[in-house]
């Protein structure tokens, strides 16, 4: 059995521009399947998604979907300029139905109600602190951190002061009713449940 050797060069992406990067910027990277973000200054790089980690979101999605009202749009991985040096892309996020249109890149923090983030093992301090952080600066109301690896859990979040306070833990086995931005009920197994 002959080995053949890797061309590592050939996956490598070679990024447009150079340091300090800027939201422009970013917004012109290619579409490599990476997450590219931005936070004070610090260019974040994210491998694509695990599969549990699509399968949460995409479950989530579908739940947040299905209860929101006409008005709200819940959505993926949306551009979220928190400031005017920083982007972020929460993993699911609720905006009002009126501004989905494609001419805006990036979304304002005023137009969010809800970020989520799914936690991921190469993710897991970027999304109990650095994110949840910038989104209570940036005002955002609502804040849920999904942690697949505790059944999976939901963390709810509202925005108090100048920052978050834990309002529900949601964990599997349990339907939970959630009230902000809009009501909904489920329960946290189903994200991760087989098919059939």
């Amino acid at each position: 059995m002959i080995a053949k050797k890797l061309d590592r060069s050939a996956a490598q992406t070679v990024l447009p521009g150079r340091p300090p990067f800027t939201v422009a910027d970013l917004l012109g990277f290619p579409d490599d399947g990476n997450r590219y973000e931005l936070f004070d200054g610090c260019l974040l790089v994210s491998p694509p998604p695990t599969p549990v980690h699509q399968l949460v979101t995409m479950r989530l999605l579908c739940v947040l979907e299905d209860a929101a009202p006409p008005e709200l749009q819940p959505l993926s991985r949306i551009n979220l300029r928190v400031d005017k040096g920083d982007l972020l892309i929460p993993d699911v996020a609720v905006v009002p139905s009126g501004l989905v249109d494609d001419t805006e890149a990036a979304f304002s923090p005023q137009d969010v109600l809800l970020a989520v983030e799914v936690v991921s093992p190469h993710t897991r301090r970027r999304d109990r602190a650095m994110k949840p952080s910038a989104y209570a600066d940036a005002r955002i109301p609502f804040y849920w951190r999904v942690e697949p690896s505790e059944g999976p859990t939901i963390y709810i979040h509202e925005l108090d002061g100048d920052g978050y306070r834990l309002v529900q833990k949601c964990g599997a086995g349990r339907v939970a009713t959630v009230t902000g931005p809009f009501g909904a009920s489920l329960d946290p197994a189903a994200l991760l449940r087989p098919r059939g």
